[in-house]
Formats: structure tokens, C-alpha cells, sequence
């Protein structure tokens, strides 16, 4: 009997747990999908192994994780060759708490290391050239030494140690990324259930905004909905309003929400690694002209953006339907970049395929079905202080796209209105 997750339905919203009576993600698949994905990413490359410092990476390669805290210290690692691994190399004690949870490695592929910490333990210390030592072994014993290896991102004492030992060190990133650019049936499930935690938290938000409550409040108030509810990483909450809206900030501050206020949020979260970025705007309690002018431009360039969303089309004809930065206020590209954007969504934020007007016309990717990202939008309002901002997330079917960002964005939301 096939254990594949029904094709009718590739992006379920479930809930967060496993029973015993639907089936749900199947764990075991997972894991078995995305290493067989780096394996065949990694034999397409003309790399020797993969040297991993990213957490995402590390994530994917081993489904080991040890919490957020552990993203930007570069202080764990995990290698795969062409003939061997994953091995791990985790933090302190983390380590031996893998070999009693994670059985699918073996207990002797689970290691501790420890190289720099950013800086924090000194090069001199020998933490680098010791594990450049052990790696050039194990790459020697595997019989690719001589070959390149392929590393994400790391410190660069760690690169000049590897130098040392005859080791060839060469970008890692695009063979991990190829890998995780076609999703699974199981990470369908896992994107489609973070949206839809999503889904609530903005229904409660668009209950509680109304004057007097602040952005960081908000800020608390989604945060806090979304740990109760399973995530295991609320990334970022942007929340946004009144004058604040344009330009864009990118963060939220202890602004007092007033009536007649636009706002607009975006919503990063995780669960079980899997990440979300969804933005919603309201107005609160009353709308102006001006920014329901706004929101209907940003949804016609949102529509127009979805509507050619199928495998084939290249992520240039995507980043056309979006008007040039000039029109809507900024100087460039790349002052107006990530403003109309589109991004791959996984294990990390900001996957293929990356749709801008700043990279795509010159250097387009195809669109392929299994391919899940974010199209976002904004919009000035010419009252000179609003603006809208709308991103739903898309899963790419065979013959077209399913929406998996439920809460309502065809028009304007006023909360609380009056």
C-alpha cells in the first residue's frame, strides 16, 4: 500500500499534533526525502561533501534542532560526503541527547564540537585547526579530499584552517538550496498548518486593534497566541501603523494606534521549521479614501502577480506584472527591494525562487510545481503617510497555484469600526 499523502490535497492545514486515526505527516519520509535531496544535489555539483553551518542546513541534512538560541553562534555542524554521513557535530551536551532521540543516525555519527563561537574563543585556542584536522581525515578516509567542499556560511578562521590543510573550499549554499527548492507532500503539510496558525492569530488581532492598544503590544499579543499554539520559533512580528507605513520600516516600535490609522503586519513564524511571512493590513475604525485606493493597488498588483503563477512561466514575467520602484516613490531597485517581492518559503525565511524587478529581469528561474513562496506587495497612499502591504503564500500545483494564507485580503479590513 503506497504511503503517499493524497495529491488532491497538497497543502492540508492540519492540526499540530499526529493521531493515530488520520494520517498526517509521516516523520520518517520527511527525514528520507530531504537527505535524498541533498544527496542528489550534492552529486549534480562537482563538490566532494557538503560542510554545513547553517542551521536550516543542519536541519534539513539531519532533522536535528536545539533551539533558536543556537542560529547565530555558529557552533554546531554537520558534514555529508559523496560516500558517507550525515555527521553531526553539536553543541556541548547536545549531543549525547541526540543518540537517546534521534536514532535514524547512528550514535557514532552524533559528536560534540565546538570551533569559535563568532570569535568568542580565540583562533589561537586551536579549536579551528583541530577540527580542519579531523574534517581533512574524515574527507581523506571517504576519498574526497581532493576534491572540493562545499560550505555555507561559517567564520573565516575556520576557512583559513581548512586552507591549511590542503583543503579546497568552495560555495556550499546553491547545492543546499537546489535541494530544498521542490517541497514535499509532508512539507506542504508542515508550511500549510504554520499559515493556518497564522490564520487565527490575525483573526485576533483584527479583534483587539483599536485605539489606544500599541504595536508592540501586538507584537506580545501574537507572540504569545502562536507559542501556545505549537511554534517553535516566532521569528518576527512587524507590526506597523499610522505614518510609520510609509516608507516601510521593516520593525515595530511602542507607537500608540489611533483612529483612522492604517496598519500592516507581517507575521514570521515557525513550526516544526517550517516558516511563514504573511502580511495583512487594516484600517482601524474608519478608512480613508486615500488608503482603500492603496489597498485596491496593491491587491490588483498581488492578483496580477498570482494569475501567472504556473511551471513554466520564469520569475521575470512575475516581477513584470509589479510596477518599477520609480512609480511608487523610491529612486532604484534596490532601494525599493522587497517592497514588490517574491520568496521562497521552507526551512528558512528566504528560499528560491527570490522574483524582484532588482534580479529577475536579467537573471530569471523557472517556476516549478512543488515550489512554495511568498508574493508581496505594497502600496503608498498619496495622503502621504499610509500604505498597504499584502503577501499570501502559494503553493505551485501543476496547473496553477493554491493559496494556503486564508485570512480575508480581498479588500480593506476596518477593525472595530465606527
Amino acid at each position: 500500500m503506497s504511503s503517499q499523502q493524497p495529491q488532491a490535497r497538497p497543502a492540508a492545514a492540519l492540526g499540530t499534533a499526529n493521531l493515530d486515526f488520520e494520517a498526517r505527516v509521516d516523520w520518517t519520509r520527511l527525514r528520507d526525502y530531504r537527505l535524498s535531496r541533498a544527496r542528489a544535489a550534492l552529486e549534480a555539483s562537482d563538490l566532494g561533501a557538503l560542510l554545513v553551518f547553517d542551521m536550516n542546513n543542519i536541519r534539513y541534512l539531519t532533522s536535528t534542532h536545539i533551539g533558536e538560541w543556537a542560529r547565530d553562534k555558529l557552533c554546531r555542524f554537520a558534514l555529508l560526503t559523496r560516500t558517507g554521513g550525515p555527521i553531526l557535530w553539536d553543541f556541548g551536551s547536545a549531543a549525547k541527547a541526540h543518540r537517546l532521540h534521534s536514532p535514524w543516525l547512528p550514535p557514532e555519527d552524533l559528536r560534540a564540537g565546538m570551533t569559535g563561537m563568532r570569535g568568542s574563543v580565540a583562533p589561537d585556542a586551536g579549536l579551528f585547526a583541530d577540527t580542519a584536522s579531523m574534517l581533512a581525515s574524515i574527507l581523506r578516509e571517504h576519498g574526497v579530499a581532493d576534491l572540493p567542499l562545499g560550505m555555507d556560511l561559517t567564520e573565516l578562521p575556520m576557512v583559513f584552517a581548512l586552507q591549511d590543510e590542503g583543503i579546497r573550499v568552495a560555495d556550499g549554499q546553491q547545492a543546499m538550496l537546489e535541494a530544498r527548492r521542490i517541497k514535499s507532500p509532508d512539507e506542504l503539510m508542515l508550511l500549510s498548518t504554520a499559515a493556518a496558525m497564522v490564520d487565527g492569530v490575525y483573526q485576533t488581532i483584527a479583534e483587539q486593534l483599536k485605539p489606544g492598544i500599541r504595536e508592540n503590544d501586538v507584537v506580545a499579543l501574537a507572540s504569545d497566541m502562536l507559542y501556545r499554539m505549537g511554534s517553535d520559533d516566532v521569528e518576527c512580528i512587524n507590526a506597523v501603523s499610522g505614518e510609520r507605513c510609509n516608507p516601510h520600516p521593516h520593525v515595530f516600535a511602542d507607537r500608540i494606534i489611533r483612529p483612522g490609522d492604517q496598519a500592516f503586519f507581517d507575521i514570521i513564524h515557525a513550526y516544526n521549521g517550517y516558516r511563514t511571512c504573511y502580511y495583512r493590513t487594516f484600517s482601524v475604525g474608519r478608512a480613508s479614501p486615500s488608503q482603500r485606493d492603496a489597498y485596491a493597488k496593491a491587491r490588483e498588483w498581488m492578483d496580477a502577480a498570482i494569475a501567472l503563477v504556473k511551471p513554466g512561466v520564469t520569475t521575470d514575467e512575475i516581477a513584470r506584472a509589479w510596477p518599477k520602484a520609480q512609480e511608487f516613490g523610491f529612486d532604484s531597485e534596490m532601494e525599493a527591494f522587497a517592497l514588490q517581492f517574491g520568496h521562497g518559503l521552507g526551512l528558512a525565511l528566504h528560499e528560491r525562487p527570490i522574483i524582484s524587478r532588482l534580479n529577475s529581469l536579467e537573471h530569471p528561474e523557472p517556476i516549478e510545481a512543488g515550489m512554495v513562496f511568498a508574493l508581496e506587495t505594497y502600496c503608498p497612499a498619496d495622503d502621504g503617510v499610509s500604505a498597504a502591504r499584502i503577501e499570501e503564500e502559494v503553493v505551485v500545483t501543476a496547473d496553477g497555484t493554491k493559496v494556503i494564507t486564508l485570512y480575508p485580503a480581498d479588500e480593506l479590513v476596518v477593525t472595530n469600526a465606527y
